[in-house]
């Protein structure tokens, strides 16, 4: 005689998390490849059939000089955010854009207010449902403020206003949000050599030499790791229970 097994909260949960990320994996590659082909149809359709004089060396040293400026990004970034985000939300990241001044934030915000440590699967679940959040809010501001009242209000604030709101909401909402990220992840080593190595790049490398400046992140997040790794505290819970 033989009796099934009743499935634990555990192996419930593991289950779920492992659907969860089969069906995100093949979704979030069909969605990418998607966007990838609409992105790509409209220059295809100029090159191959509008008949413009645009031939492919052209096509190839445009790539070229994109790819030279911009291209470190296509490492660093994926790199930087993955921690943050997790597999899922990698995904609805770069497929909605705007990383670093709106979802990051969005997903910090979300992971801080119920504890959560970046890196962990209930950190990856929060910056999920944050992410759809900001989307949604997003969408809703646009439609509202953009859509229906943008020309109204861009017409009636004084330019003065304008300025400062160019100048300061970007720096405000980053600022704040890495604040709030050092309180909640509490390593001052780590953010102390973070600050120093970040202000070294701008004020001291990026000014000595010409068109750094795009290298300079990248430069400063790997600077960050290696020191953070090879200055951390090296005491065990094991050794610091013996003394």
């Amino acid at each position: 005689m033989t009796t099934n097994a009743i499935p634990t909260d555990a192996k419930v949960s593991a289950d779920g998390l492992a659907v969860f990320d089969r069906t995100t994996s093949r979704w979030g590659r069909l969605t990418m490849l998607m966007g990838l082909a609409l992105s790509l149809a409209g220059p295809i359709y100029i090159v191959f059939f509008a008949g413009l004089d645009v031939g492919i060396s052209q096509v190839l040293v445009a790539f070229l000089a994109v790819a030279a400026t911009f291209g470190v990004l296509w490492v660093i970034e994926p790199v930087t955010y993955y921690p943050i985000l997790g597999q899922s939300s990698m995904y609805q990241a770069f497929m909605i854009g705007n990383i670093a001044n709106k979802l990051i934030p969005a997903a910090l915000t979300a992971q801080t207010a119920i504890d959560a440590k970046p890196g962990t699967r209930r950190a990856e679940l929060s910056a999920v449902s944050a992410i759809s959040g900001a989307v949604i809010i997003h969408i809703a501001s646009l439609l509202i403020f953009v859509g229906l009242l943008g020309t109204w209000l861009l017409s009636n604030l004084p330019p003065d206003i304008m300025q400062v709101m160019k100048t300061f909401i970007v720096p405000a909402v980053l600022g704040a949000v890495h604040v709030q990220a050092l309180m909640h992840l509490k390593q001052p080593r780590t953010a102390l050599i973070a600050v120093l190595v970040s202000a070294t790049v701008v004020f001291v490398i990026s000014p000595m030499v010409p068109g750094f400046g795009m290298y300079g992140t990248v430069l400063a997040v790997l600077s960050t790791v290696a020191l953070a790794w090879f200055l951390r505290k090296r005491t065990t819970p094991t050794d610091a229970q013996a003394s």
